[in-house]
């Protein structure tokens, strides 16, 4: 438990993506105070990174919500964390969803992206929901730092791969489908220890505003979701023990947020009945933070 007003106890994980089952404490994907409602039934959706954090909530939530449900996941490094996403998607999902799918990708690269996304296609004939949300980030002392092979990863990890997945699921994606992409309150707020990180995020705010207009006609939305400080692994994977013992204290309310209190903005989004008139949008979930639009 954190103590001295700390908001979790110091730690530190020396390797990226970070890994969700060794967090003290572990991030919260789950809320039993949700209440499912059919909202997704019949559909079938893919998040990239669903293998903890964010991801995995999503993917849990829309388990519930009746759709059937695959994701990516580094291989290796993020295996137990997969493995154990597969079982919560089994005890979540409807009696009619069929079986959940991990599948292990980097997806910085177009091919990898095709094969992921002709994975699901292959196995269960089509994409209705797209959510691109996996990401890396780095923290950095000066520009010096922010050499061009780290640029060109976490580029590749963060924008690059959003692009290549839409396009590789465009093929398969019909008219009512959702694309929701993942992007951040830094992408508003600029950050100074992230400046790589901050940039993609905001070319991922002007992706999703591109997107959506280029594909208004063939009636697939397409929207965004901009945590703020969420207890992810990429925290303790990113930040020193001291930074992620007062991680989120910053914003208005005073803590961090919970992955679980994020899901459901994705859950909104997907939904045709919840949002068939919002496209182009960003959400902002992220604990009383002014972002500017």
């Amino acid at each position: 438990m954190a103590t001295q007003g700390k908001q979790f106890p110091p730690q530190r994980q020396e390797r990226q993506p970070g890994k969700e089952y060794v967090m003290d404490p572990t991030p919260q994907a789950i809320s039993h105070e949700y209440r499912p409602a059919n909202k997704l039934h019949g559909r079938v959706a893919l998040v990239t990174g669903g293998d903890s954090g964010i991801g995995r909530a999503v993917c849990y939530c829309y388990a519930l919500e009746g759709a059937t449900v695959c994701f990516t996941y580094v291989k290796g490094q993020e295996d137990k964390d997969a493995m154990d996403t597969l079982h919560i998607i089994e005890q979540a999902k409807t009696s009619d969803a069929r079986a959940p799918l991990a599948i292990p990708a980097d997806l910085g690269y177009d091919e990898h992206c095709k094969r992921v996304v002709e994975e699901v296609v292959n196995t269960y004939g089509r994409i209705d929901i797209l959510v691109n949300n996996a990401a890396e980030q780095y923290k950095a002392r000066s520009m010096e730092e922010i050499d061009e092979e780290r640029i060109e990863r976490v580029f590749r990890t963060n924008i690059f791969a959003q692009f290549f997945t839409v396009r590789q699921a465009l093929k398969y994606m019909k008219e009512g489908s959702s694309i929701i992409c993942s992007t951040s309150v830094v992408a508003y707020k600029g950050s100074p220890k992230l400046i790589d990180y901050a940039a993609t995020k905001g070319a991922i705010v002007a992706f999703v505003r591109s997107l959506a207009l280029h594909l208004v006609d063939r009636g697939i939305r397409v929207n965004g979701v901009a945590p703020g400080p969420i207890w992810t692994p990429l925290i303790p994977a990113s930040f020193s023990p001291e930074e992620c013992a007062n991680f989120g204290s910053e914003v208005p309310m005073n803590r961090a947020g919970q992955a679980h209190e994020v899901a459901p903005a994705y859950v909104f989004l997907a939904c045709p009945a919840d949002s068939s008139y919002i496209t182009g949008q960003v959400m902002h979930v992220n604990g009383g933070v002014i972002a500017n639009s």
